[in-house]
């Protein structure tokens, strides 16, 4: 994620390097995009995130000019794209499968575009070697694209999408295909190079870590619309709509009654014979209007004993627990059926665990622990 001082979005003065305006695209009786609207802004790492089916690859083709919207208009940098042919167009694409070719060295699969838009020889070779040096493949300038790593492969696709200087790099998916270890490894690589280069990246994916890792901002959509765009720590703190909570990160979703209770502090009612909850939210809830309380599993701890003035406590029984490494997570049974998850941070090496399936414990957690959802 870039530094908190880049922030354009905030900036009421900033001019997006992109803008969707009520922008909808229809495949026959299907509608893919629903009237979006969004800007995006230079030397941004946009992301767009969603579910097999979203929209978020229909708004990647339109940028790259494969689709033209049905309603509505996309500028680049002020400009209406539609009329411009995608080969004209500041964009590049760089697909998942990389479609290098398997017959040209990796040398020349960079130089490739170059040379098709009869760029002066010394350029090409001086482009070239700055694109190898980017992404560190000096090296394995002569070597065809089998005799490569796939982790390599991607970079030399990456190079060979940066070399013409694009405006805008269009990824789709783009480390899909990589394990991942080296998955993780090259997202860093590409926030490096994004960061080196000042190209505004925008990519497509499913990966919701990919998404909070690389990004400066992200679009979590769903059903050609756009559920949340904010700052990856926004979007998992404070998500607006049970839809994103769930999506991003694991959460633990109550639903209840809300009954005003003092300040922005609300009584949920949510089981029979259950004490009811304790939450604070600035957002406004009539008395007895139904609520879903998302509570991410690391705010909630488990312990044996009830912890005295806590907010929220309830009581179960452990069910499951799920052993990462770095971090347990317990599923702990409540007495009505709710399962509830708890996380806890493996800080010493485990000898024995201090719960284990079946004990009986307490969970609890803070009135500000939560959001609170009307949706």
């Amino acid at each position: 994620m870039q530094s908190s001082k880049f922030a354009p979005w905030d900036d009421p003065d900033a001019k997006p390097l992109i803008r969707f305006k009520n922008v909808t695209k229809r495949f026959g009786e299907f509608t893919a995009i629903d009237n979006l609207t969004l800007d995006i802004y230079e030397r941004e790492f946009f992301a767009l995130l969603g579910p097999s089916g979203c929209g978020k690859t229909t708004m990647m083709r339109m940028l790259a000019g494969f689709e033209s919207p049905t309603e509505g208009v996309i500028e680049l940098a002020g400009q209406d794209i539609a009329p411009v042919p995608p080969n004209k167009r500041a964009v590049n694409m760089m697909f998942q499968s990389y479609a290098l070719f398997p017959h040209l060295s990796v040398w020349d699969n960079i130089a490739f575009g170059l040379r098709r838009d009869r760029m002066p020889k010394r350029d090409v070779e001086d482009r070239v070697e700055e694109m190898l040096r980017l992404v560190r493949l000096e090296k394995f300038a002569k070597r065809k694209p089998h005799q490569i790593s796939g982790g390599q492969r991607q970079r030399v696709a990456l190079a060979r999408s940066l070399a013409k200087a694009p405006k805008l790099l269009l990824l789709d998916e783009p480390l899909g295909a990589l394990d991942k270890k080296l998955r993780q490894d090259t997202q860093f690589e590409l926030m490096d190079i994004q960061e080196k280069t000042g190209t505004t990246f925008v990519i497509v994916t499913h990966d919701q870590e990919e998404a909070m890792t690389v990004a400066s901002r992200v679009a979590v959509m769903d059903q050609g619309q756009l559920m949340q765009v904010s700052t990856p720590d926004r979007i998992y703190e404070t998500p607006n709509s049970v839809y994103v909570a769930d999506f991003i990160g694991d959460v633990n979703i109550i639903q209840g009654r809300a009954t005003p209770e003092g300040e922005e502090t609300y009584r949920i009612d949510w089981s029979e014979g259950v004490q009811p909850l304790t939450a604070k939210s600035s957002n406004e809830f009539a008395a007895g209007q139904t609520c879903h309380l998302a509570i991410r599993p690391e705010k909630v701890a488990i312990t044996a004993e009830r912890p005295e003035d806590a907010a929220n406590a309830v009581q179960g029984r452990v069910h499951d627990i799920a052993y990462l490494g770095n971090l347990s997570t317990y599923y702990v049974e409540l007495p009505n059926g709710t399962i509830i998850k708890a996380q806890t941070s493996n800080t010493r090496r485990i000898s024995r665990r201090t719960f284990t399936w079946e004990d009986t414990v307490w969970l609890s957690w803070t009135a500000t622990a939560g959001v609170l959802l009307a949706n």
